[in-house]
Protein backbone atom coordinates (compact mmCIF):
# COMPACT_ATOMS: atom_id res chain seq x y z
CA UNK A 1 0.00 0.00 0.00
CA UNK A 2 1.09 3.19 -1.20
CA UNK A 3 1.65 5.55 2.48
CA UNK A 4 -0.95 8.20 2.88
CA UNK A 5 -3.26 6.16 1.49
CA UNK A 6 -6.23 5.02 2.85
CA UNK A 7 -6.44 0.75 3.19
CA UNK A 8 -10.27 1.20 1.64
CA UNK A 9 -8.64 1.52 -1.56
CA UNK A 10 -6.51 -1.55 -1.71
CA UNK A 11 -9.35 -3.33 -0.81
CA UNK A 12 -11.42 -2.11 -3.32
CA UNK A 13 -8.79 -3.45 -5.73
CA UNK A 14 -8.97 -6.48 -4.51
CA UNK A 15 -13.08 -7.15 -4.89
CA UNK A 16 -14.27 -9.11 -8.03
CA UNK A 17 -14.59 -6.99 -10.98
CA UNK A 18 -16.91 -6.27 -13.94
CA UNK A 19 -16.05 -4.91 -17.65
CA UNK A 20 -18.12 -2.16 -19.17
CA UNK A 21 -19.65 -4.58 -21.78
CA UNK A 22 -20.74 -7.16 -18.81
CA UNK A 23 -24.46 -5.54 -19.35
CA UNK A 24 -24.55 -7.19 -22.89
CA UNK A 25 -22.15 -10.23 -22.14
CA UNK A 26 -24.10 -11.35 -19.07
CA UNK A 27 -27.69 -11.12 -20.93
CA UNK A 28 -26.55 -13.59 -23.32
CA UNK A 29 -24.41 -15.93 -21.53
CA UNK A 30 -26.96 -18.76 -21.75
CA UNK A 31 -24.13 -20.97 -19.93
CA UNK A 32 -23.63 -18.54 -16.66
CA UNK A 33 -20.11 -19.90 -16.83
CA UNK A 34 -17.27 -17.31 -15.61
CA UNK A 35 -13.72 -17.47 -14.98
CA UNK A 36 -11.44 -15.24 -13.36
CA UNK A 37 -9.24 -13.05 -15.70
CA UNK A 38 -7.11 -10.01 -14.36
CA UNK A 39 -9.71 -9.79 -11.65
CA UNK A 40 -12.58 -9.78 -14.14
CA UNK A 41 -15.21 -11.73 -14.75
CA UNK A 42 -14.76 -13.52 -18.22
CA UNK A 43 -17.08 -15.89 -20.13
CA UNK A 44 -16.12 -18.84 -20.94
CA UNK A 45 -18.59 -19.71 -23.43
CA UNK A 46 -21.84 -17.82 -24.57
CA UNK A 47 -24.08 -20.91 -25.74
CA UNK A 48 -24.06 -24.26 -24.12
CA UNK A 49 -21.34 -25.30 -26.03
CA UNK A 50 -18.42 -23.28 -27.67
CA UNK A 51 -18.04 -25.21 -31.12
CA UNK A 52 -20.28 -22.55 -32.86
CA UNK A 53 -17.84 -19.64 -31.14
CA UNK A 54 -14.74 -21.69 -32.22
CA UNK A 55 -15.55 -21.73 -35.98
CA UNK A 56 -16.89 -18.61 -35.55
CA UNK A 57 -12.93 -17.24 -35.04
CA UNK A 58 -12.04 -19.69 -37.81
CA UNK A 59 -15.13 -18.86 -40.27
CA UNK A 60 -16.68 -15.92 -40.08
CA UNK A 61 -15.61 -13.04 -37.29
CA UNK A 62 -15.75 -13.91 -33.78
CA UNK A 63 -16.43 -10.60 -30.88
CA UNK A 64 -14.69 -11.67 -27.56
CA UNK A 65 -14.01 -8.54 -24.37
CA UNK A 66 -9.93 -8.16 -23.61
CA UNK A 67 -10.97 -5.27 -21.23
CA UNK A 68 -9.36 -7.38 -18.53
CA UNK A 69 -5.85 -7.18 -20.11
CA UNK A 70 -3.69 -4.99 -17.83
CA UNK A 71 -2.56 -1.75 -19.83
CA UNK A 72 0.11 0.98 -19.16
CA UNK A 73 0.70 4.40 -20.72
CA UNK A 74 4.32 5.21 -20.71
CA UNK A 75 5.21 8.66 -21.57
CA UNK A 76 8.37 11.11 -21.36
CA UNK A 77 11.96 11.85 -22.61
CA UNK A 78 13.33 8.77 -21.59
CA UNK A 79 10.08 6.46 -22.88
CA UNK A 80 12.10 4.49 -25.68
CA UNK A 81 15.15 4.29 -23.34
CA UNK A 82 12.88 2.78 -20.51
CA UNK A 83 11.52 0.37 -22.55
CA UNK A 84 15.04 -0.50 -24.01
CA UNK A 85 15.69 -1.09 -20.55
CA UNK A 86 12.92 -3.51 -19.98
CA UNK A 87 11.78 -5.45 -22.68
CA UNK A 88 13.98 -7.94 -25.16
CA UNK A 89 13.13 -6.45 -28.04
CA UNK A 90 14.44 -3.06 -30.06
CA UNK A 91 12.41 -0.58 -29.55
CA UNK A 92 14.41 2.12 -31.58
CA UNK A 93 13.21 0.37 -34.42
CA UNK A 94 9.48 0.65 -33.22
CA UNK A 95 7.57 3.14 -35.28
CA UNK A 96 4.74 5.55 -34.38
CA UNK A 97 1.52 3.60 -35.55
CA UNK A 98 3.12 0.40 -34.69
CA UNK A 99 2.97 -2.45 -32.50
CA UNK A 100 5.67 -5.05 -30.98
CA UNK A 101 5.33 -8.24 -29.61
CA UNK A 102 7.74 -9.24 -26.38
CA UNK A 103 8.59 -10.58 -22.98
CA UNK A 104 10.37 -9.11 -20.17
CA UNK A 105 12.96 -11.03 -17.92
CA UNK A 106 14.68 -11.08 -14.74
CA UNK A 107 18.11 -10.21 -14.27
CA UNK A 108 18.82 -14.22 -14.66
CA UNK A 109 17.17 -14.17 -18.15
CA UNK A 110 14.09 -15.42 -17.03
CA UNK A 111 10.43 -14.33 -18.37
CA UNK A 112 8.72 -12.00 -15.97
CA UNK A 113 5.72 -12.03 -18.48
CA UNK A 114 4.62 -11.03 -22.21
CA UNK A 115 2.47 -8.29 -24.06
CA UNK A 116 2.39 -5.86 -26.56
CA UNK A 117 3.64 -2.42 -27.01
CA UNK A 118 1.98 0.19 -29.10
CA UNK A 119 4.17 3.31 -29.95
CA UNK A 120 1.05 5.70 -30.09
CA UNK A 121 3.44 9.34 -31.03
CA UNK A 122 7.07 9.89 -30.52
CA UNK A 123 7.39 9.58 -26.77
CA UNK A 124 4.11 7.92 -25.68
CA UNK A 125 3.39 3.87 -25.88
CA UNK A 126 1.14 1.44 -24.36
CA UNK A 127 2.18 -1.86 -22.85
CA UNK A 128 -0.24 -4.49 -22.43
CA UNK A 129 0.40 -7.21 -19.97
CA UNK A 130 -1.37 -10.64 -18.28
CA UNK A 131 -0.34 -9.91 -14.68
CA UNK A 132 -0.08 -6.39 -13.09
CA UNK A 133 3.86 -5.23 -13.67
CA UNK A 134 3.38 -1.70 -12.40
CA UNK A 135 5.13 -2.35 -9.40
CA UNK A 136 8.08 -3.61 -11.79
CA UNK A 137 7.99 -0.62 -14.01
CA UNK A 138 8.75 1.75 -11.63
CA UNK A 139 10.93 0.25 -10.04
CA UNK A 140 12.95 0.09 -13.35
CA UNK A 141 12.01 3.48 -14.61
CA UNK A 142 14.14 5.41 -11.23
CA UNK A 143 16.01 8.28 -12.37
CA UNK A 144 14.34 8.84 -16.13
CA UNK A 145 12.23 11.26 -17.04
CA UNK A 146 8.59 9.09 -17.70
CA UNK A 147 5.21 9.05 -16.41
CA UNK A 148 3.81 6.23 -16.36
CA UNK A 149 0.15 5.55 -15.92
CA UNK A 150 -1.81 2.45 -15.09
CA UNK A 151 -4.93 2.86 -17.30
CA UNK A 152 -6.28 -0.74 -17.44
CA UNK A 153 -9.68 0.40 -16.23
CA UNK A 154 -9.43 3.39 -18.22
CA UNK A 155 -9.38 1.74 -21.98
CA UNK A 156 -11.37 -1.15 -22.14
CA UNK A 157 -11.25 -3.40 -25.27
CA UNK A 158 -12.67 -6.01 -27.52
CA UNK A 159 -10.99 -8.44 -30.15
CA UNK A 160 -12.73 -9.30 -33.29
CA UNK A 161 -11.20 -12.08 -34.92
CA UNK A 162 -11.76 -14.06 -38.16
CA UNK A 163 -12.01 -13.56 -42.06
CA UNK A 164 -15.11 -10.99 -42.06
CA UNK A 165 -13.54 -8.92 -39.29
CA UNK A 166 -12.13 -6.43 -42.17
CA UNK A 167 -15.11 -6.39 -43.95
CA UNK A 168 -17.32 -5.48 -40.61
CA UNK A 169 -15.06 -2.82 -39.33
CA UNK A 170 -14.80 -1.22 -42.86
CA UNK A 171 -18.91 -1.44 -42.68
CA UNK A 172 -18.67 0.68 -39.73
CA UNK A 173 -15.24 2.85 -39.73
CA UNK A 174 -14.71 6.57 -40.95
CA UNK A 175 -11.27 5.21 -42.35
CA UNK A 176 -10.60 2.10 -44.58
CA UNK A 177 -8.53 -0.42 -42.48
CA UNK A 178 -7.49 -2.15 -46.19
CA UNK A 179 -4.01 -0.85 -46.38
CA UNK A 180 -3.44 -1.42 -42.18
CA UNK A 181 -1.06 -4.08 -41.60
CA UNK A 182 -0.21 -7.02 -38.99
CA UNK A 183 0.72 -5.33 -36.24
CA UNK A 184 0.12 -1.38 -36.76
CA UNK A 185 -2.59 0.83 -35.13
CA UNK A 186 -4.70 3.81 -36.40
CA UNK A 187 -6.98 5.98 -34.62
CA UNK A 188 -10.53 5.97 -36.60
CA UNK A 189 -14.17 6.61 -35.29
CA UNK A 190 -17.28 4.27 -35.53
CA UNK A 191 -20.44 6.22 -36.13
CA UNK A 192 -18.39 9.74 -34.59
CA UNK A 193 -16.99 7.43 -31.53
CA UNK A 194 -13.03 7.46 -31.38
CA UNK A 195 -11.41 4.37 -31.49
CA UNK A 196 -8.11 3.15 -32.12
CA UNK A 197 -7.42 -0.12 -34.03
CA UNK A 198 -4.53 -2.93 -33.95
CA UNK A 199 -4.25 -5.38 -35.93
CA UNK A 200 -3.12 -7.42 -33.89
CA UNK A 201 -5.03 -10.70 -32.02
CA UNK A 202 -4.51 -13.87 -29.95
CA UNK A 203 -6.27 -16.51 -32.31
CA UNK A 204 -3.55 -16.75 -35.21
CA UNK A 205 -6.06 -15.52 -38.13
CA UNK A 206 -7.43 -12.28 -39.33
CA UNK A 207 -7.86 -9.74 -36.49
CA UNK A 208 -8.23 -6.67 -34.74
CA UNK A 209 -8.08 -5.31 -31.47
CA UNK A 210 -10.21 -2.43 -30.90
CA UNK A 211 -9.35 0.11 -28.13
CA UNK A 212 -12.02 2.40 -26.55
CA UNK A 213 -13.14 4.83 -23.97
CA UNK A 214 -14.81 2.78 -21.01
CA UNK A 215 -18.29 5.38 -21.26
CA UNK A 216 -18.58 4.14 -25.10
CA UNK A 217 -17.65 0.68 -24.55
CA UNK A 218 -21.86 -0.15 -25.00
CA UNK A 219 -22.08 1.90 -28.02
CA UNK A 220 -19.19 0.14 -29.84
CA UNK A 221 -20.24 -2.99 -29.15
CA UNK A 222 -24.31 -2.00 -30.22
CA UNK A 223 -22.99 -1.06 -33.35
CA UNK A 224 -20.36 -4.09 -34.27
CA UNK A 225 -23.19 -6.42 -33.27
CA UNK A 226 -25.59 -4.68 -35.06
CA UNK A 227 -23.57 -4.02 -38.38
CA UNK A 228 -21.65 -7.45 -38.20
CA UNK A 229 -25.18 -9.52 -38.45
CA UNK A 230 -24.73 -10.12 -41.59
CA UNK A 231 -21.09 -11.49 -41.68
CA UNK A 232 -22.05 -13.97 -39.04
CA UNK A 233 -20.37 -11.89 -35.73
CA UNK A 234 -20.71 -14.22 -33.11
CA UNK A 235 -19.34 -13.17 -29.02
CA UNK A 236 -16.86 -15.65 -27.97
CA UNK A 237 -15.55 -16.83 -24.87
CA UNK A 238 -12.25 -18.19 -23.37
CA UNK A 239 -12.87 -21.63 -23.88
CA UNK A 240 -12.98 -21.07 -28.33
CA UNK A 241 -9.83 -18.09 -27.37
CA UNK A 242 -7.88 -21.45 -26.19
CA UNK A 243 -9.09 -23.95 -28.44
CA UNK A 244 -7.67 -20.97 -31.08
CA UNK A 245 -4.67 -19.76 -29.47
CA UNK A 246 -3.32 -23.50 -29.37
CA UNK A 247 -3.55 -23.83 -32.88
CA UNK A 248 -1.76 -20.53 -33.47
CA UNK A 249 1.21 -21.62 -30.88
CA UNK A 250 0.80 -18.90 -28.53
CA UNK A 251 1.78 -19.38 -25.41
CA UNK A 252 -0.30 -18.12 -21.90
CA UNK A 253 1.11 -17.39 -18.64
CA UNK A 254 0.52 -19.88 -15.97
CA UNK A 255 -0.45 -22.31 -18.25
CA UNK A 256 2.60 -22.77 -20.72
CA UNK A 257 4.85 -21.02 -18.59
CA UNK A 258 5.12 -19.85 -14.95
CA UNK A 259 6.29 -16.11 -14.37
CA UNK A 260 9.96 -15.85 -12.71
CA UNK A 261 8.18 -13.70 -9.92
CA UNK A 262 6.11 -16.65 -9.36
CA UNK A 263 8.10 -20.14 -9.73
CA UNK A 264 8.58 -21.58 -6.43
CA UNK A 265 11.81 -23.46 -7.69
CA UNK A 266 14.30 -22.62 -10.29
CA UNK A 267 13.41 -25.52 -12.85
CA UNK A 268 9.77 -23.99 -13.02
CA UNK A 269 11.42 -20.54 -14.80
CA UNK A 270 12.02 -20.28 -18.33
CA UNK A 271 13.87 -18.01 -20.45
CA UNK A 272 12.47 -16.55 -24.09
CA UNK A 273 14.88 -19.22 -26.21
CA UNK A 274 12.98 -21.76 -23.96
CA UNK A 275 9.76 -20.80 -24.87
CA UNK A 276 9.93 -20.18 -28.75
CA UNK A 277 11.05 -16.80 -28.33
CA UNK A 278 14.64 -16.41 -29.47
CA UNK A 279 13.62 -14.28 -32.40
CA UNK A 280 12.41 -11.49 -29.60
CA UNK A 281 15.79 -11.32 -28.06
CA UNK A 282 17.99 -8.35 -29.89
CA UNK A 283 21.13 -9.16 -27.97
CA UNK A 284 22.37 -5.73 -30.64
CA UNK A 285 20.08 -3.79 -29.30
CA UNK A 286 21.22 -2.46 -25.58
CA UNK A 287 21.70 -3.63 -22.23
CA UNK A 288 18.26 -4.70 -21.15
CA UNK A 289 17.35 -6.32 -18.19
CA UNK A 290 18.80 -9.88 -18.21
CA UNK A 291 20.84 -9.15 -21.25
CA UNK A 292 24.07 -10.75 -20.00
CA UNK A 293 22.31 -14.07 -18.94
CA UNK A 294 20.43 -14.04 -22.54
CA UNK A 295 23.70 -13.52 -24.65
CA UNK A 296 25.34 -16.23 -22.65
CA UNK A 297 22.60 -18.45 -23.13
CA UNK A 298 22.39 -17.73 -26.88
CA UNK A 299 26.42 -19.13 -27.07
CA UNK A 300 25.66 -22.12 -24.92
CA UNK A 301 21.70 -23.48 -25.63
CA UNK A 302 19.30 -24.24 -23.14
CA UNK A 303 18.68 -27.57 -22.45
CA UNK A 304 14.88 -26.80 -23.17
CA UNK A 305 13.28 -26.42 -26.76
CA UNK A 306 9.71 -25.60 -26.61
CA UNK A 307 7.61 -27.22 -29.47
CA UNK A 308 4.74 -28.54 -31.27
CA UNK A 309 3.63 -32.16 -30.78
CA UNK A 310 0.75 -34.03 -32.59
CA UNK A 311 -0.91 -37.08 -31.30
CA UNK A 312 -1.01 -39.57 -34.09
CA UNK A 313 -4.16 -40.77 -34.67
CA UNK A 314 -4.32 -44.39 -35.50
CA UNK A 315 -1.88 -45.61 -32.73
CA UNK A 316 -4.43 -43.53 -30.79
CA UNK A 317 -7.34 -45.53 -32.17
CA UNK A 318 -6.35 -48.72 -31.61
CA UNK A 319 -5.68 -48.18 -27.94
CA UNK A 320 -9.54 -47.23 -27.74
CA UNK A 321 -10.33 -50.34 -30.15
CA UNK A 322 -8.93 -52.19 -27.85
CA UNK A 323 -10.73 -51.38 -24.72
CA UNK A 324 -14.05 -51.99 -27.30
CA UNK A 325 -14.02 -47.57 -27.08
CA UNK A 326 -14.29 -45.06 -29.65
CA UNK A 327 -11.30 -42.51 -29.28
CA UNK A 328 -12.38 -40.13 -26.59
CA UNK A 329 -11.14 -36.53 -27.49
CA UNK A 330 -11.14 -33.48 -25.18
CA UNK A 331 -13.83 -31.15 -26.34
CA UNK A 332 -12.03 -28.45 -24.84
CA UNK A 333 -8.69 -27.16 -24.86
CA UNK A 334 -6.53 -28.84 -21.27
CA UNK A 335 -4.48 -27.37 -19.38
CA UNK A 336 -2.51 -29.90 -17.68
CA UNK A 337 1.39 -31.16 -17.29
CA UNK A 338 1.18 -34.33 -19.41
CA UNK A 339 4.37 -36.58 -19.42
CA UNK A 340 6.33 -37.13 -22.75
CA UNK A 341 8.96 -39.95 -23.19
CA UNK A 342 11.65 -41.20 -25.42
CA UNK A 343 12.93 -44.76 -24.99
CA UNK A 344 11.25 -44.92 -21.68
CA UNK A 345 12.88 -42.32 -20.13
CA UNK A 346 10.69 -38.64 -19.16
CA UNK A 347 12.15 -36.25 -21.64
CA UNK A 348 9.55 -33.65 -21.73
CA UNK A 349 5.66 -32.47 -20.79
CA UNK A 350 3.11 -30.93 -22.82
CA UNK A 351 1.51 -28.28 -21.38
CA UNK A 352 -1.75 -27.31 -23.12
CA UNK A 353 -3.78 -29.23 -26.12
CA UNK A 354 -7.09 -29.88 -27.60
CA UNK A 355 -8.29 -31.48 -30.73
CA UNK A 356 -8.51 -29.03 -33.58
CA UNK A 357 -11.60 -28.62 -35.26
CA UNK A 358 -10.35 -27.28 -38.49
CA UNK A 359 -7.32 -29.28 -38.76
CA UNK A 360 -8.56 -32.18 -37.49
CA UNK A 361 -6.00 -33.36 -35.39
CA UNK A 362 -5.18 -33.63 -31.36
CA UNK A 363 -1.98 -31.32 -31.00
CA UNK A 364 -0.71 -29.96 -27.91
CA UNK A 365 2.39 -27.60 -26.88
CA UNK A 366 5.33 -29.05 -25.13
CA UNK A 367 8.24 -28.36 -23.20
CA UNK A 368 11.41 -31.45 -25.14
CA UNK A 369 14.77 -31.66 -23.83
CA UNK A 370 16.55 -30.17 -26.72
CA UNK A 371 18.09 -33.02 -27.57
CA UNK A 372 14.75 -34.57 -28.58
CA UNK A 373 13.21 -31.82 -30.24
CA UNK A 374 14.08 -31.92 -33.56
CA UNK A 375 11.12 -31.72 -36.41
CA UNK A 376 9.68 -35.39 -36.69
CA UNK A 377 10.98 -36.99 -33.59
CA UNK A 378 8.62 -39.47 -32.62
CA UNK A 379 7.93 -39.26 -28.56
CA UNK A 380 5.61 -40.92 -26.57
CA UNK A 381 2.41 -39.15 -25.22
CA UNK A 382 0.74 -40.51 -21.77
CA UNK A 383 -2.90 -40.79 -21.98
CA UNK A 384 -5.62 -42.85 -19.80
CA UNK A 385 -8.05 -45.12 -21.56
CA UNK A 386 -10.46 -46.46 -18.52
CA UNK A 387 -8.39 -45.56 -15.66
CA UNK A 388 -5.12 -46.99 -17.24
CA UNK A 389 -2.22 -45.36 -18.56
CA UNK A 390 -0.51 -45.86 -21.83
CA UNK A 391 2.00 -44.61 -24.26
CA UNK A 392 0.83 -43.39 -27.95
CA UNK A 393 3.10 -42.05 -30.31
CA UNK A 394 3.43 -38.16 -30.63
CA UNK A 395 5.43 -36.42 -33.30
CA UNK A 396 7.02 -33.36 -33.15
CA UNK A 397 6.02 -31.02 -36.16
CA UNK A 398 6.04 -27.44 -36.98
CA UNK A 399 4.36 -24.87 -35.24
CA UNK A 400 2.07 -22.79 -35.55
CA UNK A 401 -0.22 -25.40 -36.55
CA UNK A 402 -2.30 -23.33 -38.35
CA UNK A 403 -1.32 -20.27 -40.13
CA UNK A 404 -3.48 -18.83 -42.77
CA UNK A 405 -2.22 -16.25 -45.02
CA UNK A 406 -5.14 -13.70 -44.88
CA UNK A 407 -3.69 -13.24 -40.97
CA UNK A 408 -1.31 -11.17 -42.50
CA UNK A 409 -2.01 -10.21 -45.99
CA UNK A 410 -3.82 -7.15 -47.54
CA UNK A 411 -6.07 -6.76 -50.00
CA UNK A 412 -4.98 -6.23 -53.69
Amino acid sequence: MIPGKKSSKFTANTQLKISPFFERTSKINISQEWKRWGGFLASTKYDLHHDNEYFAIRTKAGLLDISPLYKYRIKGKDSKLFLNRLVTRNINICEVGQVMYSSWCDENGKVIDDGTIQRLDKEDFRLTSAEPNLYWLELNSYGMDVDIHDESEMISALALQGPNSRDIINSISSKSINDLKFFRIINTDFNGIEVSISRTGYTGDLGYEIWIKPSDSLKIWDILIKKGKDFGITPVGLNALDISRIEASLILLDVDYISSRHALIEDRKSSPYELGLGWTVKLNSGNFIGYKALKNENKNPSLWRFVGIEILWDDLEKLYKKAGLAPDLPHAAWRDSVPLYYNKSQVGYATSGCWSPILKKYIALAHVNSKYSSLDTILDFEIKVEHYRHLTPAKIVKTPFYNPKRKMSCPD
